[in-house]
C-alpha cells in the first residue's frame, strides 16, 4: 500500500494497536517518550518495553529488518543493541508495520559528555570493527548505495545552505570524497546512521547502539559519520588510529558526514534548533577533517 501523507499517530492509536494485537500487554501503562526521533514516534510500554511507530514511508522496513538481523548481530557486538520482541501489523487506519522491543536504559550520548573521551573513541572504533567483521550473507535489498548517488542532492544542498557554511570548502571536500578510491575490501556490514543520537550512555560510559533502520552492506566509510558528530580533533585521531582507517576511506567518511549533515540541515534546521546545532557541528567538523 502506498501512502503519500504522514499518518496521524497519537497515544490512542498506540494503545489500540498494542491492546488488539498483543493483549498480554493491555494492562501495562503506555506513555510517550521524548525527544522522539524524526523517523518514529516512541512510547514506553510498562517498565521493560518500547513501542516504535514509523512516522513516514522511509522508516517502514525497520521493524522487520531489526527483528531479522539484530538477534544475529548482538552476540558479536561489544555494545548492547535493541532486542526485538514483536512486529505489529497495520490496523485502525495506520498503514505500516511497527515494533515492540525491550527497553534499553541509558541517556542519549552528547558532545558535552563524550567528545573529549578517548575511552569512548576506542569503544566506538571497537564496535565498528566488530560490526564490519560480521560475516553473514545478505540479500540485494540490504546493499547500500555508494556515495556518488548523493551527488545531485548534495550539490543542491551546498547551494541551498548559502552563507551558513564555507561553500567553496564544501565543494572541495565533496569533490575529493567522490574522487577517493573505493575500498578494495569486500562490502562490510554497516550501521548506516551512526551518529550521536543513536548511542546511549550509562553513568557517562557508552552502553548501547540503537536505531538500525539503515543497516546494510557496503562502504565502511558510511559509519565514520560518528567521528564528526561526536568527537573532538584529538579523540577523532584516537578513533581513526584504533579503527585503522586509510586516507581514502577517511575522505569518503568526511563526504558521508557532509552529505548527511547537509541533508538534515536543509530539511530540519529551520524548525528545530537542536537539529540545527547538531548538523552545524557535523558539517564544520567534516570540513575540519
Amino acid at each position: 500500500m502506498t501512502v503519500e501523507t504522514t499518518p496521524a499517530i497519537d497515544a490512542a492509536l498506540a494503545r489500540s494497536l498494542v491492546d488488539t494485537q498483543f493483549p498480554q500487554w493491555a494492562e501495562l501503562p503506555l506513555f510517550p517518550f521524548t525527544p522522539a526521533g524524526s523517523d518514529h514516534v516512541i512510547y514506553r510500554l510498562g517498565e521493560e518495553l518500547s513501542v516504535r511507530i514509523p512516522r513516514h514511508a522511509g522508516a517502514i522496513t525497520q521493524a522487520r529488518k531489526e527483528a531479522e538481523w539484530l538477534p544475529r548481530l548482538a552476540p558479536h557486538l561489544p555494545l548492547a543493541v535493541p532486542v526485538p520482541v514483536e512486529v505489529g501489523e497495520p490496523d485502525f487506519g495506520y498503514p505500516w508495520q511497527w515494533a515492540v522491543s525491550r527497553w534499553l536504559d541509558g541517556e542519549v550520548a552528547t558532545v558535552d559528555t563524550l567528545s573529549g573521551s578517548h575511552e569512548a573513541a576506542v569503544a566506538l572504533a571497537e564496535f565498528l570493527t566488530a560490526l564490519h567483521r560480521f560475516d553473514a550473507e545478505t540479500t540485494e535489498d540490504l546493499t547500500g548505495q555508494p556515495l556518488s548517488t548523493r551527488d545531485t542532492a548534495t550539490r543542491s544542498a551546498i547551494t541551498k545552505a548559502g552563507d551558513a557554511f564555507d561553500t567553496a570548502a564544501m565543494g572541495e571536500l565533496w569533490d575529493a570524497a567522490l574522487a577517493a578510491p573505493d575500498s578494495d575490501r569486500p562490502p562490510v556490514w554497516f550501521h548506516g546512521d551512526f551518529h550521536t543520537g543513536n548511542l546511549l550512555t550509562t553513568q557517562g560510559r557508552l552502553s548501547a547502539a540503537i536505531d538500525f533502520g539503515e543497516l546494510g552492506m557496503g562502504d565502511p566509510a558510511r559509519d565514520l559519520i560518528i567521528a564528526f558528530t561526536l568527537m573532538s580533533a584529538e579523540t577523532r585521531a584516537t578513533f581513526r588510529t584504533t579503527l585503522d582507517v586509510d586516507d581514502a576511506t577517511w575522505t569518503r567518511g568526511r563526504g558521508w558526514a557532509l552529505a548527511t549533515g547537509l541533508n538534515a540541515y536543509i530539511a530540519y534546521a529551520a524548525a528545530n534548533p537542536r537539529v540545527a546545532a547538531q548538523t552545524t557541528r557535523q558539517i564544520t567538523q567534516a570540513l575540519a577533517g
